[in-house]
């Protein structure tokens, strides 16, 4: 296969082996990694603008440098705050770790203990792509016995300052005396002669489902496992990991939010054990009743306090200055020096038979991380340190303002884009006239402020959104059809807040229109009927994101939106974008959609029938069945790792798990218009024409709490940034900003199982 470039002085073109076949855009790529394979730095990730990415391996590290240099100049993404430059695409994992503000943010607690992981794993060289560079995570329970699970006791977390070897006293006088007693002068001492981290391990840990199934069988002459050594139990696996000496292993990310890996939905014949035991889903903890249940507790277990204040350590022992030197030795944590960064030259072995063994056995003993930091990880800041008032008695203020406007026309969307990088931070909001106003994000409220500073208002008004006629008049007037109902789904607010696109008009376009002159700046044509709703991803590197939009003829069309500020097609260039993918299946009017990148995912629902779950390159997946009485979808949350909540007519709610498995329903009485979950997928808060804004475990739709009560009904909602403040949009005009706390329902609700 063969790759080019156009429009450069030279045009590049890279050859690549033969027999590999495939086609990526270069105006889809995202981001460019460099990787080694083989302990050798000569490969590349390339992430797309789909969060799909792929890995090549090149002969050698300058033929990395050329292939960078003629690919587009976007860096890393501009997710970890680092600019967009080539070199930093070549930049070392130290330099990536140093320059970055996520360990900022982290401490600050802006991201998850999950997500600050993953880009620590992601810098420092872990992929998706490579089973022997597998991303690591940490066991951090060790209760796997007990029919509850107290997330309030120390004893039930794992001490994550040692390495996994070294928990068992017992076990790590056997690694030290190994280490200390070495005598073959061929091979450096080490402590262990297996990895925490390697293909095998991998593929054991995902073994009943595909395409790991596959690659699992083609490692082992087309068998499964013995019985006895596949993994078949949470419980066995932690107790193998504390007294086998060839069983240091720890987790990956799945164990954190796939609960399909502990079921044998394929029914594959994994064997029965010497105690008579089939082998088949994989035993869960007394404590989880279904998968779902241990997934989301261990997540929460990761993401607590107890884990909060030590993860730095164990990402000293991973990541940091206690992975190699005297302090690795220290801390009983050395592995086979055939696992470390520059421990071979792969290219000065000139006989092929040597080499390929060489390969075999680095393949064979895993590989260890690069070394992002040689001095000690700095702690995370404590929650109370943060959010002092979440851990007292009083109440919070639970109202901090409203806002009346002079239209009195019902608030239908409202879109809180108030990240402090934007130019203007800020609330949009959309009456159900088509008047919008972009209330500017007052600055000097900033992530982690003090909760006895609420009575400080969040958002004052732009003095000029009063003005409502002139030059600068935010009035859309054109006309719309008759029979389109004004809702929260007829409009989407763009990342940077600069546009709003606006559907349902009578030629069966949806539009833009600035936000700063209210001019219309694009028609979007496409659609064989008139175009009911709409939705965004969240937002690419320069505010590039997909739009859905459905139609009244039951399909959907996927666009995308440039950071150039208009919806492009497959031709950057024409003034009529064709849409990215037609999606199909609906029998009838399309009336809610959300789309999620993260997944690469689309989930809509039709006036009737089922919701449907297609690709974001039109591949219809499957339908999520409701009971018999959810059958008239109208609202769709779903979260970046899946949870996907749905309201159907008459106050019914239901669960889905993205692969179609209905976890949960419930019924209420109010009449919902909108529903939002947080961040994390674990909230959802729901508000209606009762006026009544209400907090929800999504998982069971357990109630967490409930907000006095308004004096109007509620149209639209949506939360800040940084999850703490809820600005809903009223039938009475108004916008009503409400503090919420999620951590603060976390630490009251849940904590025992």
């Amino acid at each position: 296969m063969k790759w080019s470039r156009v429009g450069c002085h030279r045009v590049a073109v890279l050859a690549y082996t033969e027999g590999l076949h495939g086609k990526w855009m270069f105006s889809e790529i995202r981001a460019v990694f460099s990787r080694r394979y083989l302990l050798q730095n000569t490969a590349l990730e390339v992430f797309m603008a789909n969060r799909t990415s792929v890995m090549f391996n090149f002969p050698d590290q300058a033929t990395v440098k050329k292939v960078v240099y003629s690919l587009p100049r976007v860096g890393v993404g501009t997710s970890y705050g680092l600019p967009q430059a080539r070199r930093i695409s070549l930049a070392t994992p130290r330099q990536l770790y140093k320059s970055s503000n996520m360990t900022q943010r982290w401490q600050r607690r802006e991201i998850s203990n999950f997500e600050y992981l993953m880009f620590l794993n992601t810098i420092a060289g872990r992929t998706y792509n490579d089973l022997n560079q597998y991303p690591v995570f940490p066991w951090v329970l060790t209760n796997y016995e007990s029919e509850e699970l107290d997330l309030t006791l120390p004893g039930n977390f794992r001490d994550l300052s040692k390495p996994i070897g070294a928990l068992n006293p017992k076990r790590a006088v056997f690694y030290a005396e190994r280490y200390e007693t070495w005598e073959d002068d061929q091979t450096l001492p080490y402590h262990y002669n297996t990895h925490y981290s390697t293909s095998i391990s991998t593929l054991s840990w995902l073994v009943r489902i595909e395409p790991f199934t596959t690659f699992f069988l083609n490692a082992n002459d087309a068998k499964f496992d013995h019985p006895d050594r596949t993994f078949s139990s949470v419980a066995r696996s932690w107790r193998n990991s504390q007294r086998d000496t060839s069983d240091v292993k720890e987790l990956i990310p799945e164990f954190y939010y796939l609960p399909e890996m502990f079921v044998n939905s394929n029914g594959y014949n994994l064997g029965v054990r010497e105690d008579e035991v089939v082998v088949n889903d994989v035993e869960l903890p007394p404590w989880s009743k279904k998968p779902e249940d241990f997934v989301r507790i261990n997540r929460m277990a990761l993401e607590s306090e107890f884990v909060s204040c030590q993860l730095h350590q164990w990402i000293d022992l991973i990541f940091g200055y206690k992975q190699r030197g005297p302090e690795a030795v220290r801390a009983l944590n050395v592995f086979h020096y055939l696992t470390y960064e520059g421990s071979v030259n792969l290219d000065s072995i000139i006989d092929p038979v040597l080499r390929e063994a060489m390969e075999a056995q680095i393949q064979n003993f895993g590989q260890t991380p690069s070394q992002l930091l040689i001095e000690p990880h700095p702690p995370r800041s404590s929650a109370m340190h943060l959010s002092p008032l979440m851990f007292k008695d009083q109440m919070q203020q639970d109202v901090i303002m409203v806002l009346k406007f002079p239209s009195n026309s019902p608030v239908t969307h409202v879109a809180a884009n108030t990240l402090p990088h934007l130019t203007i931070p800020a609330v949009v909001t959309v009456t159900c006239s088509r008047l919008f106003a972009v209330n500017r994000w007052h600055n000097t409220v900033a992530p982690g402020y003090s909760l006895d500073q609420a009575h400080h208002l969040p958002i004052e008004m732009d003095p000029l959104i009063a003005n409502n006629s002139g030059v600068n008049k935010r009035q859309i007037t054109d006309l719309v059809d008759q029979s389109i109902q004004i809702n929260a789904h007829c409009f989407v607010v763009t990342a940077d807040n600069r546009y709003i696109l606006i559907c349902g008009f009578w030629d069966k376009s949806f539009r833009v229109y600035s936000t700063e002159t209210g001019k219309l700046t694009q028609i979007v044509f496409g659609h064989w009927d008139v175009v009911t709703c709409l939705a965004r991803s969240e937002s690419y590197i320069g505010g590039d994101c997909y739009i859905v939009s459905g139609s009244r003829d039951a399909t959907l069309l996927l666009w995308y939106w440039s950071g150039r500020h208009h919806i492009i097609g497959d031709n950057p260039n024409s003034d009529y974008p064709a849409p990215r993918a037609v999606l199909t299946g609906h029998d009838h009017e399309v009336v809610c959609v959300s789309v999620c990148a993260e997944l690469g995912l689309v989930i809509s629902g039709a006036k009737e029938g089922p919701c449907l779950v297609h690709t974001i390159t039109g591949d219809l997946l499957r339908a999520l069945e409701g009971t018999e009485n959810c059958l008239y979808p109208r609202l769709i949350s779903v979260s970046s790792e899946g949870h996907c909540i749905i309201y159907y007519e008459r106050g019914r709610f239901s669960n889905f798990s993205i692969n179609g498995k209905l976890l949960a329903q419930m019924e209420i009485n109010d009449s919902t218009r909108a529903i939002l979950l947080s961040s994390d997928g674990q909230n959802l808060v729901t508000g209606g024409d009762n006026g009544v804004v209400e907090v929800w475990q999504a998982c069971d739709f357990k109630q967490l709490y409930i907000y006095p009560g308004c004096d109007a009904g509620i149209r639209a909602m949506d939360l800040s940034h940084d999850q703490r403040t809820l600005i809903t949009g009223m039938a009475s005009g108004s916008i009503v900003a409400f503090n919420i706390d999620f951590n603060r329902w976390h630490y009251e609700h849940q904590n025992r199982y």
